[in-house]
């Protein structure tokens, strides 16, 4: 099946701020485009405005005048339902209620063609729930657009239980035909991004409820430590705390309330307390003019230690540590292996304690006297900042050696309270999770998964391939590990992700 012609007319349906970006997209690759709006004279109002966002296009030199007017002639607001009888397809962006969508696909089922596709840009309801009161559900798909859709490459293309294959093939083919990167995906709730987005969100979250850290040094080690374009508290503010709390509800409740999407009551109590984000000037961070945004908690200067010993093998993601410790002009000795399993693959400071990566226990929990954990970074070259955990144990002069140890590779140094698995770690070791359990259950490829979360929510990356990098295996024991500690099902690793661990340790 190709693409729709752009002799065809989309329709779009709702006039809020998605249903306008997708009636651009439509309308700058060539389409007719139909506006309707249940509220009168809104579908109009829509018109003007997508109007004025093409002059600046032209402004900026994005278009030329004559395309810009091209445009103009092939925009036009309808007034009923019945003005959509010639579309070819139909593009719902209408407020997030089953009923309401539902009811609005079985009135143009009884105005379309009987080949006009049928889709829904829902973000978290079930496609097949959409189509289920159709006569015909087998032409209803989902092509969930991420806003700004006019900048946002992706689309996600998603099958209900009756969707037609050609239907779906219809809609990823159009949606490329308009410059768009679409992936497949079945219904499942949250369809890819927004069902493996969850952790980003969650776990930091966790982190602030448990007190190990502040949103603003949480955000930093985020953003700094491993490349996320926003830290989550920063972002949840711009999607709005009203918003992302009720995807993460949504999400929830469609798993049977599975702990794993467990929401977060920090979060509900900031939306109970209208406390939204950007759009209402506070959310996690005061937007006001005057306000004074939070720094990132981070340690003062300290000497770096002359010498370290390294105790066998740094673990896989750290192993690039000991050649820019020695980079730095910093002596490292080295033991083959350690004399004391619990202190393999870690670093000796000079005044006893041990440097090592988080193993998804808390500092305390490691079995030796004085522990400093670090968190993780997806690229430790690349990174500025890394958090530091000391044990109970630990002393300040300890952690002293520890901080200037990192200051001394060029980076800030954050240092939280012992929580297991730090920051870093349990976030990307939960997102991993769950898109290797999302790709065994067949809900997207590996491929388009990674794609996904790169373009959706602009990560450093994919987390297929982060698990190709990190080890399964390593991934499985952090899991495990936090798992240990918290038994309530949130940390349990996917059957998938064990058994892709047993296979890599297995070949090795």
């Amino acid at each position: 099946m190709t693409a729709l012609g752009t002799d065809t007319t989309v329709a779009v349906v709702g006039t809020g701020t998605m249903g306008q970006g997708i009636a651009q997209v439509a309308l700058v690759a060539g389409h007719p485009v139909r506006l309707y709006d249940s509220a009168p004279g809104r579908a109009a109002q829509a018109a003007e405005a997508i109007g004025r966002r093409l002059d600046r296009l032209v402004e900026k030199g994005r278009i030329p005048a004559v395309e810009r007017d091209a445009a103009r002639a092939r925009l036009s607001p309808a007034e009923t339902l019945a003005e959509l009888a010639d579309a070819a397809l139909v593009v719902e962006a209408i407020l997030e209620q089953l009923p309401a969508k539902q009811e609005l696909f079985r009135a143009l089922e009884d105005v379309v063609p009987a080949d006009c596709l049928l889709a829904t840009n829902t973000s978290s309801l079930a496609v097949t729930a959409v189509a289920g009161g159709l006569r015909h559900p087998g032409r209803c798909v989902g092509m969930h657009f991420f806003n700004p859709a006019p900048l946002l490459p992706l689309v996600e293309i998603v099958s209900g239980f009756a969707s037609d294959d050609t239907a779906a093939a219809t809609a990823y083919d159009t949606a490329a035909a308009w410059g768009k990167t679409p992936v497949r995906c079945a219904d499942t709730p949250g369809f890819i991004v927004n069902r493996i987005a969850r952790p980003f969100y969650a776990e930091a979250l966790r982190v602030h409820e448990e007190r190990g850290a502040d949103p603003a040094t949480i955000d930093a080690v985020l953003r700094e430590g491993s490349g996320f374009r926003m830290g989550p508290f920063e972002l949840t503010d711009l999607i709005g705390q009203d918003v992302n709390e009720a995807v993460t509800h949504s999400v929830w409740t469609a798993f049977f309330q599975d702990p794993k999407f467990t929401p977060s009551l920090a979060q509900r109590r900031l939306v109970e307390a209208g406390l939204h984000g950007r759009k209402t000037g506070r959310g996690w961070f005061d937007y006001a003019e005057d306000a004074r945004r939070p720094e990132p908690h981070t340690a003062g200067p300290c000497p770096a230690p002359s010498s370290v010993t390294v105790l066998g093998e740094l673990p896989g993601p750290a192993a690039v540590l000991r050649e820019a410790i020695e980079e730095a002009g910093i002596k490292v000795t080295g033991e083959r292996a350690a004399r004391e399993p619990e202190s393999a693959g870690a670093v000796r400071l000079p005044g006893g304690a041990l440097l090592a990566l988080t193993s998804g226990a808390a500092a305390t929990r490691r079995g030796h006297g004085a522990t400093i954990s670090f968190d993780l970074s997806l690229d430790y070259r690349a990174a500025t900042r890394v958090a530091l955990a000391p044990s109970a144990t630990a002393s300040e002069g300890d952690l002293a050696e520890a901080v200037g140890l990192f200051q001394a590779l060029g980076k800030q140094v954050s240092v939280i309270d012992d929580v297991p698995g730090m920051i870093v770690a349990r976030t990307v070791a939960m997102i991993i999770d769950f898109a290797v359990d999302a790709a065994a259950r067949g809900v997207a490829t590996p491929q388009d998964i990674d794609t996904a979360m790169r373009l959706g929510v602009n990560y450093p990356g994919g987390p297929i391939q982060w698990v190709d990098r990190l080890g399964a295996p390593w991934v499985w024991r952090l899991l495990d590990s936090l798992h240990r500690q918290n038994a309530q099902g949130r940390y349990v690793p996917s059957w998938a992700l064990r058994r892709r661990a047993d296979l890599e340790e297995w070949v090795l």
